[in-house]
């Protein structure tokens, strides 16, 4: 599609955002980014780094024309509806102040920065997030969240696919990830020194391979502990982009990409 359009691809996926961990991640393949240009991936380092919203908007900020891919619906969000927050850039050395503080203390600092704040309070990375923006504009934190109109003119597509396809789908991958060295992956970013509790490290596939490294599972266990957190994520993506009444939806198989083509083709 790309291709076709002469375009670049974003990537709004605040997991492949990241150097080093590749395979739980589903980074493009070699071939794939030596044809295209691909936005968005790998500018963070999370041996010292976490990405924000607000960095991906930044590598968002061409002019050249994209096709948008990923799942990260915060990201997708913040792109298309205009998301401003604030227009606050992290501070890597207060943030990583932040970052060695507890849950519990972080949702604290939220609370007397902004006792109305409304924010997953569960939720490290977003805390240190919500800390930073009130710390540089105040409170109150929704005042932070405003929507401005996107700054381009966009086409929202999504694929569907009856659940025994998906399942399909999510069980050759999480067999051919773990295949593919997903083991192996995680213990040479713990040994490069990204930190176990990074955002990195809590997502699929990697949180459970940090379960069998610590024991607490075993490798034939792992497969089908990543196909049961992929199954709930995807539930909660499709309820979040079904959210939208803009979407076209195409079918998955067979290939979707002629009809995308088209429709395209029809808007540009």
């Amino acid at each position: 599609m790309a291709r076709r359009l002469g375009g670049d691809i974003l990537v709004a996926d605040s997991r492949q955002a990241y150097q080093r961990l590749h395979i739980a991640t589903n980074h493009p393949p070699d071939e794939y980014r030596a044809q295209l240009r691909y936005r968005g991936i790998e500018f963070a380092d999370p041996v010292s780094q976490v990405a924000s919203v607000f960095d991906f908007l930044r590598e968002a900020g061409s002019d050249a024309p994209a096709v948008v891919e990923g799942g990260s619906m915060l990201w997708v969000d913040a792109l298309t509806e205009g998301f401003d927050l604030a227009g606050v850039p992290p501070d890597p050395a207060r943030r990583a102040e932040l970052q060695g503080l507890s849950t519990g203390e972080l949702a604290a600092e939220v609370r007397r920065l902004d006792p109305h704040a409304r924010v997953d309070f569960n939720n490290p990375v977003r805390l240190v997030r919500a800390v930073e923006i009130l710390e540089a504009a105040g409170p109150p934190l929704h005042a932070a969240r405003r929507r401005l109109p996107p700054r381009w003119p966009f086409r929202r597509l999504g694929l569907e696919a009856p659940p025994e396809v998906i399942e399909r789908r999510l069980r050759v991958r999480c067999r051919e990830q773990v295949e593919r060295g997903l083991l192996a992956e995680t213990q040479a970013a713990l040994d490069a020194g990204v930190p176990r509790a990074h955002p990195v490290l809590t997502g699929i596939g990697y949180a459970e391979a940090l379960d069998f490294l610590e024991g607490r599972i075993s490798e034939s266990e792992l497969p089908e502990r990543m196909l049961i957190s992929n199954r709930r994520y995807g539930r909660r993506q499709l309820a979040w982009f079904k959210r939208h009444p803009d979407t076209t939806w195409l079918p998955a198989e067979p290939d979707p990409v002629p009809a995308i083509l088209g429709l395209l083709e029809t808007a540009v």
